[in-house]
């Protein structure tokens, strides 16, 4: 807004040193109305995506008014009721995202339709609900060049809704993840009506069997891809599946219908596929992967989390694909000898995730890694048994990745982690979540230079001077984790806020030493969105005030347990804070009027509030109301039975989620109590 206001001043002085000083506004306006359309679209092009630049821009002038409404294409709404008259100013849109709007009635589809016509392209609905086939009709009719359409969560829709969908026969992309009342009857319909899809999600729409899926893969030619993940599906639709001929990325997660005679029917295979995912098959052994391996040798991705055992067998199965690129084993039981072979077979690797796999050591981990000196992207979290051994294989092998997480490897000592900031230069990415790391450990990562996401979350050995060589080395920092880190103080802070301006999300949740000094520095970092600070009890409204109006993109906040915030903490939020979505202010001080306060944010949607002492029934009923933008709401259940039950089927009725808690008040548990016990539950 600023700049804009500042480019409408600068030309006045133009205007009065040519004795015009009669009208300015007047000939300001025709100043601006030189610029052609073009010229006026390629700025807007260039503006950021905070929807508030935009709407400055078009507050400059009449002109910058009309060709900002008839330049936009994307619109994303805050509330469905305020949509008639969006869409007589915005009359060419062509994509329409209502994730905002948990109510979307049959009259709103049909007011978009007629407002829209042949511009809409695509609608994302996959947040709303209340809506059935008759709306769903008139956008197919109406909208005849509608290509992409998102239902996923519609539950209530029923074949007789997805027959309505059908209607719309240039449709090219459709999920309806989680339709789980559409049947082979409704999907039958889109089959036939929609012959032009190239990418389809079933998952979760668990009345589809075996006939709807057939039928999708006889009509629907030019699939991509196909999401079929917990489908009671068995071996008589596969083949018809793998006949597609351009069929490039297939999901079969959780589809316990097939087994390994299932798959050993297979005998032409799709050449297209290049992206495969079966995880979590529970009658699936590496026998079925074999099968399936033979007839798909074009695949370049292969995802096998969760029940598979990765032996020779198995590792045997993936020689067969010469073209793998990218594999994800996530949670299987994993052999020494399995690692191996997978390492001397599978020669291109990019992409390795063994995340909180069984079974990796140093030995396996050690000889695959040398044979994959082109990873760029290795997953280790939780390998429990790795050491340092492991960490210098991996440094000296694979030194251009990209991506390093290695969250939770409690047998590295902190020596290990120099090595990472010696030998991978080329790191954007990496988690070191729950280890020994020290400040010796971050100032060698600090060479990392290319850094855009740091993850310390749990690691207690670091301190304000770690943080300091990160803070003056890593400015493309984006996404900084220090939950719990009880060794960092403003001090370190310091460093982070003025080396990394572009810094978008921080995490210093439990930094006990934190106070609003912190918060000030990052209030000068204006990308920030998601901040997360709750169990800092040194921060009170005085930081609070300067992140609301520092960071106006702000998104998320989590000020749990900050006992010091009050309710004077809600007022600059409200003023400043037009883009927040979602808070937490359980444990704080904020009562009644604070709540109130942010009834003016109308982009918030969820709401978590255990534990205010200072929140009565009428006062939480009052905000509730006046929240008219909410679509899920975290309470304490003792709220239940003291407000009228009215009042929440209002709410329902508005698509507001409510969600019961009962958790007593829990003191704080020093962080490395909190640790063991932490570990004493995963076991």
């Amino acid at each position: 807004m600023k700049k804009a206001k500042h480019f409408q001043f600068q030309v006045q002085p133009l205007i009065n040193n040519n004795n015009n000083n009669n009208n300015n506004n007047s000939l300001s306006f025709s100043y601006f109305d030189l610029l052609s359309e073009e010229i006026v679209f390629t700025i807007l092009d260039l503006l950021t995506p905070n929807p508030v630049d935009k709407k400055s821009f078009s507050l400059v002038c009449k002109n910058f008014y009309f060709l900002e409404s008839k330049h936009r294409r994307i619109l994303k709404p805050l509330r469905s009721e305020y949509l008639p008259k969006v869409l007589t100013r915005y009359s060419h849109v062509t994509h329409m995202d209502l994730t905002l709007c948990p109510r979307v009635t049959d009259a709103t589809l049909t007011n978009i339709a007629s407002a829209c016509n042949s511009n809409l392209v695509s609608i994302d609905l996959s947040m709303s609900k209340f809506f059935t086939g008759v709306g769903l009709l008139n956008l197919a009719v109406k909208c005849d060049n509608l290509v992409e359409l998102d239902l996923t969560n519609a539950t209530e829709l029923k074949d007789s809704a997805a027959a309505m969908v059908a209607e719309a026969r240039n449709l090219e992309r459709l999920w309806m993840r989680r339709c789980k009342m559409v049947t082979d009857m409704g999907v039958g319909c889109i089959a036939v009506g929609c012959r032009k899809l190239k990418l389809l999600s079933l998952k979760w729409c668990v009345g589809v069997g075996d006939l709807g899926v057939g039928l999708i893969a006889v009509k629907c030619k030019d699939i991509r891809s196909l999401d079929l993940s917990y489908l009671p599906i068995s071996d008589k639709c596969l083949p018809s599946i793998l006949n597609l001929q351009y069929l490039e990325d297939l999901a079969l997660v959780g589809c316990y219908g097939i087994d390994d005679n299932s798959l050993a029917v297979l005998k032409n295979g799709c050449k297209s596929l290049k992206k495969l995912d079966m995880s979590s098959c529970e009658k699936v052994t590496h026998i079925g992967l074999s099968s399936v391996f033979s007839c798909t040798k074009c695949l370049e991705q292969v995802t096998l989390a969760n029940g598979y055992s990765v032996n020779l067998d198995l590792a045997d199965s993936l020689n067969k694909l010469s073209k793998l690129q990218s594999i994800k084993l996530d949670g299987c039981l994993v052999t020494c000898a399995g690692l191996g072979a997978i390492g001397d077979w599978c020669v291109s690797l990019k992409e390795l995730s063994l995340s909180k796999c069984k079974g990796v050591t140093d030995e396996g981990l050690n000889y695959l890694v040398t044979k994959q000196r082109d990873l760029r992207i290795l997953d280790i979290t939780c390998c429990d048994k790795i050491t340092d051994v492991s960490i210098s294989h991996i440094t000296s092998s694979c030194t251009d990745l990209s991506s390093l997480k290695m969250e939770s490897c409690p047998l590295v000592p902190r020596e290990a982690f120099i090595l990472i900031g010696q030998r991978c230069h080329s790191l954007e990415e990496l988690d070191l979540t729950d280890n020994e790391i020290d400040d010796e450990g971050l100032k060698s990562i600090s060479k990392c230079s290319k850094l855009s996401s740091l993850k310390l979350g749990l690691c207690l050995n670091i301190t304000d001077e770690g943080l300091a060589h990160i803070g003056t080395s890593c400015v493309g920092l984006k996404e900084l984790d220090l939950y719990r880190c009880t060794g960092i103080t403003d001090s370190g802070i310091l460093a982070i806020a003025g080396g990394c301006p572009g810094l978008e999300m921080i995490n210093i949740a439990y930094c006990k030493e934190i106070t609003d000094n912190s918060l000030l520095l990052f209030s000068k970092c204006a990308q920030l969105n998601t901040i997360e600070c709750r169990g800092c009890p040194h921060i009170t409204y005085l930081g609070l005030a300067a992140i609301a109006a520092g960071c106006r993109q702000l998104t998320k906040l989590d000020i749990k347990k900050c006992y010091k915030i009050d309710d004077a903490g809600m007022i600059p939020l409200a003023h400043f804070s037009q883009n927040l979505k979602q808070i937490n202010l359980s444990y704080s001080s904020v009562t009644d009027v604070g709540l109130l306060c942010l009834a003016s944010i109308s982009c918030l949607q969820t709401l978590t509030i255990l534990h205010l002492k200072g929140l009565t029934p009428s006062g939480l009923a009052a905000a509730l109301l006046a929240c008219g933008g909410l679509t899920k709401v975290k309470l304490h259940a003792s709220f239940k039975s003291s407000l009228p039950q009215a009042i929440f089927e209002h709410l329902e009725a508005r698509g507001c989620l409510f969600q019961w808690r009962e958790k007593v008040f829990q003191a704080e548990l020093d962080p490395k109590c909190w640790k063991l016990r932490l570990k004493d539950m995963m076991q």
